[in-house]
């Protein structure tokens, strides 16, 4: 299948309409159409409902999203293996929550370039369920996560412990406070909040991603729960304060990786997350 009618698909799905991912593309709206109308031939299901508001995916539409997700990276992880430049030798894909993305894995690409410099590294940020998919089906070499599912043939392994703390932008705000912001650290954070805070209004503001509600303290202020090592610079320059008297929840950081690889490679990158994990682990 040509990769530019699923990346085609792609952009009307994530756009809503053909007008919207022409622009996108840069190509017509009638390229758009023509694309959409081959990749349906060729299926041969129906995959957006066509209406006034937009392009709606069928149910036939929604199965494909996945395939045609899988279809595109791999084709560029295909091109990126094939396409090493000269002086590199291999190349590794690691996938992980933005969370891990500030601080920690920046970290691991320094020392990845300084340890083995003929190792290309292809960095992407991810959820849990696309992370274990890319591992599952070997786009992704190393998957850095919160809460990884058992998966055979996949080793799950600790890295580090992340602690929670409650922080807000002004302790005159008090607590509960109608400004806080949930953020979805996942089931073992919901489960402790809920035990610690069971007579807490349900929360108004909820995120997915840990650095948009910092930025939301941070501009329109508020409180809320995080990694101490996201927040811990801006504590240090009184941005953000601690909430008084406040339980402070741990949230395992874990690396998953396929259990019969042998290479080299991933051995060395194993080690190197290893090492910065201890390192992180100390400082808290």
């Amino acid at each position: 299948m040509d990769t530019e009618l699923a990346r085609t698909f792609l952009a009307v799905a994530a756009t809503g309409n053909f007008v919207a991912a022409a622009s996108r593309l840069f190509v017509t709206q009638s390229t758009v159409s023509a694309r959409i109308h081959t990749l349906e031939t060729a299926l041969g299901a129906r995959l957006f409902q066509r209406g006034r508001n937009g392009a709606e995916l069928t149910p036939a539409g929604k199965r494909f999203l996945r395939h045609a997700k899988n279809l595109v990276r791999t084709v560029e992880q295909a091109q990126h293996d094939v396409g090493l430049p000269l002086g590199f030798s291999s190349v590794l894909t690691l996938s992980g929550r933005i969370a891990l993305w500030e601080g920690f894995l920046p970290h691991w690409v320094a020392w990845m370039r300084d340890t083995a410099p003929e190792v290309s590294l292809r960095l992407e940020i991810g959820f849990e369920a696309d992370i274990m998919q890319g591992l599952i089906e070997g786009t992704v070499d190393l998957g850095v996560m919160y809460t990884p599912t058992s998966r055979s043939g996949l080793t799950v392994e600790p890295l580090f412990d992340e602690t929670l703390v409650l922080v807000t932008s002004d302790r005159k705000r008090g607590w509960p406070d109608p400004g806080y912001i949930h953020i979805d650290w996942g089931p073992e954070f919901h489960a402790q909040f809920s035990d610690h805070f069971p007579d807490v209004p349900s929360p108004t503001l909820v995120a997915n991603i840990g650095w948009l509600g910092v930025q939301q303290l941070l501009t329109y202020g508020g409180s809320g729960y995080f990694p101490l090592r996201l927040v811990r610079h801006h504590l240090k320059a009184r941005r953000l304060r601690r909430v008084a008297d406040s339980p402070a929840f741990r949230l395992p950081s874990w690396v998953v990786f396929p259990r019969d690889d042998d290479r080299a490679t991933l051995h060395l990158a194993l080690d190197g997350l290893r090492q910065l994990a201890r390192e992180e682990q100390a400082q808290d």
